[in-house]
């Protein structure tokens, strides 16, 4: 027997002792592949015996699938079958009767049945009718299980977004009204603070909208991209000098080494995404005189990229949440500093598409490091290919 990844408990419900002792022993040695999501899955089953046994079994133990004789000797399985219907439980049933009529069918599928076995049955026959519903049982669950975890992550996308965004809005909406109110003046030496601080709070939200959009794109799919050969050092070089300004505001000085050239497979829009990130982020973590060091490492099958900084380092406990979604380092050190908390996780992400990884090292105080690993060659083909 190979490994199973997952059990499901089934209850017999049988008056016949030999017919539970039969079912078991054929369910102990039974498994299911359930192609879609790579996992094997097995049973653990216990038997009852009549209605009254049901009641008080079912009180301090929960089962994904049940097995249940049409005649007890104390009431009808449609009974129990109608009390799970009623109760809206998740659980499978699978009738089983020595006295089968298209009737009987009928009414045990209106009221929930998930299959039906006419007695007597082979263990062939019960394997599969097992199989089946523990297939469509795991499925259903893993769905709902899936829709549950979309229902929060959209909570918290706008309930992220709304406290994102609430920030700016009310500090430009401030500004504003003492500009128009005149209580700030062209000639009032504040005039120029609150422009700048307005400015600074709308770069912050172009940037949260921009990289929910990034985020979005990749994860739906949707996004079309453009894999050509692409010198990646002129990238590198374009976006040290894009934030070279922002660098010297804060005496931070960026460093490169790298080979002249370096080509690789790749859509140029993605790797600016990564790379404006990772050089973004050592900025803003820095510390003022800091410095920057980007080394690029070529291998003959991939790219290494290590980005350096000596700012204030992170915590061990916050390294392991770094690159999930929404999530910000908050602290004494950061209050001050703007961010989506969706930059590091759509650098993952992305990195992924190169069958690549991203990780970091940080000593608190001391400064952070992170490496990008990326593919260098995703096709075979000299001439832009289109991935959607």
């Amino acid at each position: 027997m190979n490994n199973v990844n997952d059990v499901l408990n089934i209850l017999i419900i049988d008056d016949e002792e030999g017919m539970c002792m039969g079912a078991s022993r054929a369910l102990s040695s039974t498994q299911v592949f359930i192609d879609d999501l790579n996992i094997i899955v097995g049973f653990s089953s216990r038997a009852v015996h009549s209605y009254s046994e049901y009641k008080t079994e079912i009180v301090n133990h929960k089962y994904d699938l049940i097995l249940l004789d049409y005649k007890l000797p104390d009431g009808s399985g449609l009974d129990i079958l109608q009390e799970l219907n009623e109760q809206s439980k998740e659980t499978l049933v699978i009738m089983m009767t020595a006295y089968a009529t298209f009737e009987t069918a009928v009414q045990a599928t209106k009221l929930g049945a998930y299959d039906f076995l006419a007695k007597p049955f082979t263990p062939e026959e019960l394997r599969n009718s097992v199989r089946k519903a523990a297939t469509r049982f795991v499925l259903a669950k893993r769905a709902k299980s899936f829709e549950e975890e979309k229902r929060k992550i959209r909570f918290e996308f706008i309930s992220v977004l709304s406290h994102e965004l609430k920030s700016p809005i009310n500090a430009i909406d401030g500004y504003l009204k003492l500009l128009h109110e005149g209580s700030i003046t062209p000639d009032s030496e504040n005039y120029q603070m609150a422009i700048e601080r307005s400015l600074l709070r709308l770069e912050g939200m172009r940037k949260l909208i921009f990289d929910l959009l990034d985020m979005t794109r990749i994860e739906s799919g949707q996004k079309t991209r453009k894999i050509e050969p692409i010198n990646l050092i002129a990238i590198i070089n374009l976006l040290i000098e894009q934030n070279t300004y922002e660098a010297k505001l804060n005496g931070i000085t960026l460093n490169l080494v790298s080979p002249n050239e370096l080509s690789m497979d790749g859509d140029q829009s993605e790797l600016e995404i990564i790379l404006n990130n990772l050089i973004n982020n050592a900025i803003k973590y820095n510390r003022t005189n800091g410095t920057v060091d980007i080394t690029v490492n070529d291998t003959p099958t991939q790219v290494e990229i290590q980005i350096k900084d000596s700012g204030i380092g992170l915590e061990p406990y916050e390294q392991d949440k770094l690159f999930k979604d929404f999530v910000r380092i908050k602290n004494t050190d950061t209050m001050n500093i703007q961010g989506s908390g969706l930059g590091l996780s759509t650098v993952k992400k992305i990195a992924a598409l190169y069958e690549g990884t991203v990780s970091v090292t940080s000593q608190k105080g001391i400064g952070s490091t992170f490496c990008v690993t990326l593919k260098k060659y995703l096709n075979n083909t000299i001439s832009p290919k289109i991935v959607t």
